[in-house]
């Protein structure tokens, strides 16, 4: 069996309900996510044995948190504990033309207070096939970049595939470094990359020219992955989402993938009468990462699954993407006919 380790923090996500104001709310529908534990969770829905490696506070919150992922079937045995309190997130479910809003409540949280030393990545890997970790967890403090880079290095000594989504948030980095300051000897020693132009620019240290810079078309991206690729010789593969937003409750959605040679790239799926936006690139990328283990000859078929995947996310309240391989698969078939 493929086993994935995924590293990152979880939040205690505190929604309005019924895409009431922050302003109007009375109450808050409680649950809980992260990045990271959204394509853990979808990993494990799609049959991936699956570790999180996390730290949360030895508290009532940190085991309710606990339990919240153990019921995924995510394996948590190198989950650590410490610290003051769980990370919180705000969410304000946005419609038609008012847009979601997310306030995030993350400083001095168990997770970015963890620490180099505190976890045992040799054993940690012991048996994995793929680590995945994302630019979140860099962004949070020098602490988690710290272990960001302790593990990345023991991943990479120990040839394990390693997949990194950059995850440009530029409101979290407030620790006196940039994304440019920390991302690219991260990024050198990875094979996947989920990232866009923007990204290869503001957080792997690409200089772009004008004939990339802010155009987001299929050129665009061969160009600026050539330069990543050029420049991280070991990065196989970057894949990327183009979104277009009709409104806060119809997109569209494709997929892109660049492999050294060319350009693959899905249909265009249309997202209408959308429930929940939060966590779509999350399955996405969970998506392709179970292709990859699955399919990793066929580029294509990887990325088709990763795109319709991320489709059914947005039908799905919370952050986590609630479906089946074989819905997936008939989501892909319906587009493919």
């Amino acid at each position: 069996m493929q086993k994935v380790v995924v590293f990152g923090e979880v939040m205690l996500r505190l929604a309005t309900e019924e895409h009431e104001r922050f302003s109007q709310a009375e109450k808050l529908n409680v649950t809980y996510g992260g990045g990271e534990t959204n394509v853990a969770i979808s990993l494990n829905n799609f049959n991936i044995h699956t570790g999180l490696v996390t730290r949360l506070p030895d508290n009532d919150m940190g085991r309710a948190c606990t339990n919240y992922i153990k019921q995924f079937g995510i394996d948590t045995k190198d989950i650590v504990y410490g610290g003051k309190r769980l990370g919180l997130y705000y969410l304000e479910t946005g419609a038609v033309h008012r847009g979601s809003k997310v306030v995030y409540d993350r400083e001095d949280s168990s997770f970015a207070t963890l620490q180099r030393g505190m976890i045992d990545w040799e054993t940690v890997f012991e048996g994995v096939d793929l680590f995945h970790w994302s630019g979140l967890s860099a962004a949070l403090s020098a602490d988690t970049t710290s272990v960001l880079e302790e593990a990345i290095t023991v991943a990479h000594h120990k040839g394990i595939t390693i997949s990194c989504d950059i995850n440009l948030r530029e409101n979290l980095w407030n620790y006196g470094k940039t994304p440019n300051d920390v991302m690219p000897s991260l990024v050198s020693m990875c094979d996947i990359v989920f990232g866009n132009e923007y990204d290869a620019e503001h957080a792997m240290g690409i200089e772009v020219d004008d004939s990339i810079r802010g155009k987001f078309t299929n050129d665009s991206f061969i160009q600026s992955s050539q330069l990543v690729m050029k420049t991280y010789p070991k990065i196989k593969k970057i894949i990327t989402t183009r979104r277009g937003n009709i409104n806060a409750s119809n997109n569209t959605l494709r997929g892109l993938v660049f492999d050294g040679s060319g350009l693959i790239e899905t249909p265009t799926y249309s997202i209408t009468h959308i429930v929940d936006r939060v966590g779509g690139g999350d399955a996405f990328t969970a998506g392709i990462l179970y292709g990859l283990l699955m399919w990793p000859e066929d580029c294509n078929r990887i990325l088709n699954f990763g795109i319709a995947a991320s489709c059914l996310k947005h039908t799905v309240k919370g952050d986590s993407n609630q479906v089946t391989i074989e819905e997936v698969e008939e989501v892909m078939n319906k587009m493919q006919k």
